[in-house]
């Protein structure tokens, strides 16, 4: 197949880059280098054009016999303050529609997109007496005060954990997760609109070689090697005791190829519906399938680089979920993948790299 890769400098995008290379695939990549993101010389990097998904000329140029786009490019991270709502806005919603539009004038009707578990907010919990349930917007006096689950909307007792499935409401809490839903939504209008079929991927938290540091926008991973490369203890938030589920950037790529390889091709509707798409449109979760907490993976890197224990500060901020990790197993049955790198395997490489 013959490939676009927007954003394919970034972290995940030189592992996708990667990858689609190993499968034999033609591949261009189209990057804009933002500032905030990459420093220094200009990378080497096969088949790479500089420019933005904002810039329509760019675009066009870029999608020239291609065949399937992998759109990795965004502005990430939770965000520093409420002055970052533009900049996300601009970049993910408006720079997508830039890009759909592209693929319309061209005829470029396959596309994966690289979404996030930030569409789900605080996911699900468990409720002994309501069951599955969504848990609300915890309030800033419960944090201050040191009470970090968020209780069940209906009695207020605690929730038990439940992963979160494809199907689960959506329900973004930050500026970077209201983009991210927003690329979803355009995308599916666009499928819709045009014949196409587009794959949405949910990445959960990436983490491998080449994660990005010392950037306000960083995740949690990257804040805590910086602090340990210092020789400082990482700093965690609330009691440590937030759960996610921590994937290996390489199975990442093994899970965005696949998804590009199983629309390349295909006739437009050929693929059953997700819950909350159209019969073009398709979301799945990627995730290791093994929850661990902010805590764990805090522990497991200052043991690996041989640093100071980590300081639980109490810390919190606002916009940040309590729990989310996935439920992978569409994605497993569907495509046939499955993550291969153990955690510590990966976070032992992410310690020396």
């Amino acid at each position: 197949m013959r490939v676009l890769l927007t954003g394919g400098a970034g972290f995940i995008g030189r592992h996708v880059l990667s990858e689609v290379l190993a499968g034999g695939h033609d591949v261009r990549v189209l990057d804009s280098l933002r500032a905030d993101v990459h420093r220094g010389a200009r990378p080497e990097i096969p088949g790479l054009q500089v420019g933005d998904v904002r810039d329509a000329a760019a675009v066009d140029a870029a999608l020239a016999g291609v065949e399937v786009v992998i759109h990795l490019a965004a502005k990430v991270g939770l965000g520093v303050d409420v002055q970052d709502l533009p900049d996300y806005a601009d970049s993910n919603v408006h720079g997508t529609a830039v890009l759909l539009a592209a693929m319309a004038r061209a005829g470029v009707r396959r596309l994966v997109l690289a979404s996030s578990m930030v569409v789900y907010g605080e996911g699900l919990g468990e409720c002994a007496e309501h069951g599955l349930t969504r848990p609300g917007v915890r309030a800033e006096a419960d944090l201050r005060a040191g009470r970090f689950e968020a209780p069940c909307p209906r009695c207020g007792r605690p929730l038990g954990h439940a992963l979160v499935a494809e199907d689960a409401p959506l329900d973004p809490r930050n500026a970077y997760a209201v983009s991210k839903l927003g690329q979803e939504q355009l995308a599916t209008v666009w499928a819709r609109s045009t014949d196409g079929r587009v794959v949405a991927l949910r990445y959960h938290n990436v983490y491998g070689p080449g994660l990005p540091r010392d950037t306000p926008y960083a995740g949690v991973a990257a804040l805590f090697l910086s602090a340990l490369r210092r020789g400082d203890a990482p700093r965690v938030f609330e009691d440590g005791g937030q759960r996610r589920d921590f994937v290996h950037v390489r199975d990442i790529a093994t899970a965005t190829v696949a998804a590009a390889e199983s629309i390349a091709g295909e006739s437009a509707g050929s693929v059953a519906t997700g819950a909350d798409a159209g019969p073009a449109s398709l979301a799945y979760n990627v995730g290791s399938g093994t929850p661990r907490t902010v805590g764990d993976l805090a522990g497991a890197l200052a043991a690996a680089v041989g640093g100071p224990t980590p300081h639980v500060t109490g810390e919190y901020r606002l916009g940040d979920v309590r729990h989310i990790t996935a439920d992978s197993s569409a994605l497993r049955r569907n495509l046939a993948w499955s993550a291969r790198t153990p955690f510590a395997e990966g976070v032992a490489e992410l310690a020396v790299g």
